[in-house]
């Protein structure tokens, strides 16, 4: 293929749906095959509840928006959400009767070292699958934490760190063009204290800064872990009030303050999106996009 021919033959990539139209409008169809997706958020801002839908619809046939898959999950700080992943399972439907989380893979890590001896054997699974629905997605949740104790803020430390980044990402990126797979990992954020002095203050993607709960934030794992990424999406999530009542709490005359969190979904960067966002809820029978 000669460059002039893509002008007449766009590359297309195959999509995994997230479950929701809303959703899947603001990500230009859904996560994309062949590279490296980051969800990139604060704490119960709806990273796992995303994955974990994910993780479902890509089951379904690819006619319907799925991959018509399997996924393999990596959980790297708590116990794999079962009981969340059993609900939103219940409201899940397909043409078959079996049941949605036998083709789900869970398997824990809790280090660096951990992750990349388990590279080859991930590598291995997904070329040797018996299974029904081959793996097509991967999800890494989340790849902050491996990083969290392992390494202080020295100039050695940084510099092996950085190296382990582009290593893991590097093999990641080299299954997902090999064999078509959606791969997903989550990020945390810390809180950005400078204005605009430091590595963590430039611009990175369509946002300038990124807000959630009303403090500046910016992603963990820095410059280095952004360029190790295909597409970054950002989750923001802020309180907001509702209504205050007089005196029906109880009939003692108390104030009562209803508060709820607003979420929203933002494309920080990507290949082949512009800047884009939506806001989206999360109930008990998953995630989906709102239009206000």
């Amino acid at each position: 293929m000669r460059p002039q021919n893509l002008f007449h033959r766009p590359l297309t990539t195959q999509k995994c749906t997230l479950g929701c139209p809303i959703l899947d409008r603001c990500v230009g169809g859904g996560i994309p095959c062949n590279s490296v997706t980051e969800l990139v958020a604060e704490s119960a801002s709806g990273k796992t509840q995303f994955c974990l839908q994910l993780s479902l619809y890509a089951q379904l046939p690819t006619s319907h928006g799925g991959l018509s898959a399997s996924s393999l999950y990596l959980h790297t700080e708590f116990p794999f959400p079962l009981r969340r992943l059993r609900q939103l399972s219940a409201t899940f439907r397909t043409n078959n009767d079996h049941n949605p989380c036998d083709h789900i893979f869970v398997q824990s890590v809790h280090s660096v070292d951990q992750l990349l001896d388990e590279m080859p054997k991930i590598e291995s699974l997904i070329k040797n699958s018996k299974s029904r629905l081959p793996i097509r997605l991967i999800v890494i949740d989340s790849i902050a934490a491996l990083f969290r104790s392992d390494f202080e803020n020295t100039p050695g430390d940084l510099k092996k760190r950085s190296s382990l980044f582009f290593k893991i990402s590097g093999k990641l990126k080299a299954m997902a063009v090999g064999f078509g797979l959606a791969v997903v990992v989550t990020n945390q954020v810390v809180d950005l204290i400078e204005p605009n002095e430091g590595i963590n203050g430039l611009r990175i993607g369509n946002l300038g800064c990124l807000y959630s709960s009303g403090r500046r934030v910016c992603p963990a794992l820095g410059l280095a872990w952004a360029n190790c990424v295909n597409s970054r999406l950002f989750l923001l999530r802020n309180e907001e009030f509702v209504s205050e009542e007089n005196g029906t709490v109880n009939g003692g005359g108390e104030d009562f303050v209803c508060r709820r969190a607003r979420r929203r979904l933002c494309v920080v960067f990507a290949p082949h999106l512009p800047d884009s966002s939506c806001e989206f809820e999360i109930t008990r029978e998953g995630v989906f996009g709102v239009e206000r």
